[in-house]
C-alpha cells in the first residue's frame, strides 16, 4: 500500500472530489443535498471556501483522491467569526480505514492557525456511526441531536451536533481580527 498524503485541494482534484461527494448526495445522510451540485457549482464552492482563507483538504493514495475534509463558516453573520462547520467525507471504498480521522486530525491545527475558537460538526443521521466515532476520536463533544429536521431517501433524518473549542474556546476574547473575515 503506498503512502497517504494530506495536502491542501487543489483545481485539478474537484472531479474526483465531487465524484465523492455525489455518491453521498445520492447514497447517504453525510448531506442533505437530494440533487448533486454541478461540478461548476462545486467549484464555486471551493473557490468561496478558499477565498475565505479556511482550509480544504485532500486525501491522497496512489495517485487518487481517497476523501476530503474542509471548514466552513459556520454561519455568515460577522458574530460567527471564530465558529466553523467541518465537512469530512471518504470515498466508499475507503471508508473504516483511518481516511476521516486523518483528514479531520490535519484540519484542527490549521483552523487553530487561523484563531478558530470553535469546529461545530453538523452530522446527518443520528445512526451515523462512522461520522460519531470519528468526531469523537479527535476531541469533539456531542452537544445535542436534532431530531428529524431533514428528509431525504424516504425517511426522517436527525442531525447530531459535536463541538471542538480551539484557541482558548470561550476562555479568553478573541483577538481584534476576524478568523474567517
Amino acid at each position: 500500500m503506498s503512502a497517504r498524503i494530506i495536502r491542501n485541494a487543489c483545481e485539478r482534484d474537484l472531479p474526483e472530489l465531487h465524484a465523492i461527494y455525489a455518491h453521498y448526495v445520492a447514497h447517504g445522510f453525510g448531506t442533505f443535498d437530494e440533487t448533486a451540485p454541478s461540478p461548476a457549482a462545486f467549484a464555486e464552492k471551493w473557490r468561496g471556501i478558499v477565498a475565505h482563507g479556511l482550509p480544504w483538504l485532500a486525501a491522497e493514495e496512489a495517485g487518487d483522491i481517497i476523501g476530503y475534509v474542509y471548514a466552513s463558516p459556520f454561519r455568515p453573520r460577522s458574530g460567527y467569526r471564530y465558529s466553523v462547520e467541518d465537512s469530512v467525507y471518504v470515498r466508499d471504498d475507503r471508508r473504516g480505514r483511518g481516511v476521516g480521522v486523518e483528514l479531520l486530525s490535519a484540519l484542527i491545527p490549521r483552523c487553530e492557525e487561523k484563531g478558530v475558537r470553535q469546529i461545530v460538526a453538523v452530522i446527518g443521521d443520528s445512526q451515523n456511526a462512522a461520522s460519531i466515532r470519528t468526531h469523537a476520536r479527535t476531541g469533539f463533544a456531542h452537544v445535542g441531536i436534532s431530531r428529524g429536521v431533514g428528509y431525504k431517501l424516504g425517511r426522517w433524518v436527525d442531525i447530531v451536533m459535536m463541538q471542538r473549542a480551539l484557541n482558548g474556546g470561550t476562555q479568553t476574547p478573541p483577538p481584534a481580527a476576524g478568523a474567517w473575515t
